[in-house]
């Protein structure tokens, strides 16, 4: 199983990658990555806007604190991290099983980095 890792601030978390759900948007997420960038916060979501442009496969309204998604609009990068929903759809690719409670800590401006590796 295929995972990246996401660094903000003083934590690091792993994201497992729903490969066989949405095959086109995680072929495209991994081959862009590395992302490195300055989040921006909306309700209990964090994202940031990547260069990745694809039509989403499975389209929904509806997260759970751990989704990390797609939002075409962006085009984005989301990691949801409380109840709050997307304000449009997105595509939800890959999920945070420990630690999202620790995206609570960062404010609008903070780096993160998501790799493909630790390193």
């Amino acid at each position: 199983m295929k995972k990246i890792y996401i660094r903000a601030k003083n934590f690091e978390v792993e994201a497992e990658i729903l490969e066989k759900e949405v095959q086109k948007t995680t072929q495209a997420i991994w081959s862009a990555l590395p992302f490195e960038a300055k989040v921006e916060i909306w309700k209990e979501e964090i994202y940031f806007d990547i260069s990745v442009k694809i039509q989403i496969e499975k389209p929904t309204s509806s997260t759970k604190a751990g989704d990390v998604s797609y939002w075409p609009d962006g085009p984005a990068f989301c990691i949801f991290y409380g109840s709050s929903q997307p304000i449009s759809p997105v595509e939800t690719f890959a999920r945070i099983k420990d630690g999202i409670e620790k995206f609570r800590d960062l404010k609008t401006g903070d780096w993160i980095t998501v790799k493909r590796s630790r390193e």
